[in-house]
């Protein structure tokens, strides 16, 4: 199997479980956090949605600046509702999955830099990143947007298996 099929079938499983937590955040909260030094509920929802998106710009550049010296710091994606930010979510997948079916595995091994004010924080080959910084980075962040979800009230759904609000029938016993 190629690696560009591989990331687009993981992008494409994981993708259904990030719409369902997607679906649970609480509008109106984005400001919220659950302490101090934590992430606001809507940055971490816009990290969430927008991440596999991140793939586009691992093969469609050679280099990504956060926060160039000379230029804008990156934004991430600000939305007002729900459905904002399950369309955003639905474009970042379209946007990697297209990003992907337009290269080559050779292209993946190739380095690729992240870098801040100009100084590279990570070089290493597009495919790590890809499997680092997306895709394991991703299911991270999920995770702890869904202890938001439950210390906000709203109900988490079974991701990997089982969650306290759903699918825990099929382990019932009577």
């Amino acid at each position: 199997m190629k690696l560009t099929e591989l990331f687009i079938a993981d992008l494409q499983r994981d993708a259904e479980a990030t719409r369902h937590v997607l679906e649970r955040v609480p509008e109106g909260l984005n400001s919220w956090k659950p302490h101090e030094k934590s992430m606001e509920l809507g940055y971490l929802t816009a990290l969430v949605a927008s991440m596999a998106g991140w793939v586009e710009f691992m093969v469609n550049t050679d280099e990504f600046d956060i926060a160039p010296v000379n230029g804008p710091a990156y934004q991430s994606p600000k939305f007002e509702s729900r459905a904002q930010i399950l369309q955003v979510h639905q474009q970042c997948l379209e946007n990697a999955i297209a990003a992907l079916q337009g290269t080559t595995d050779d292209h993946l091994q190739k380095p690729w830099k992240f870098m801040a004010r100009g100084k590279v924080l990570s070089e290493l080959p597009r495919h790590i990143n890809i499997r680092d910084s997306v895709i394991n980075h991703l299911a991270h962040h999920r995770g702890q947007l869904t202890v938001y979800l439950r210390l906000t009230s709203a109900s988490v759904p079974a991701i990997y298996g089982p969650s306290a609000d759903e699918g825990r029938e099929m382990f019932a016993t009577t």
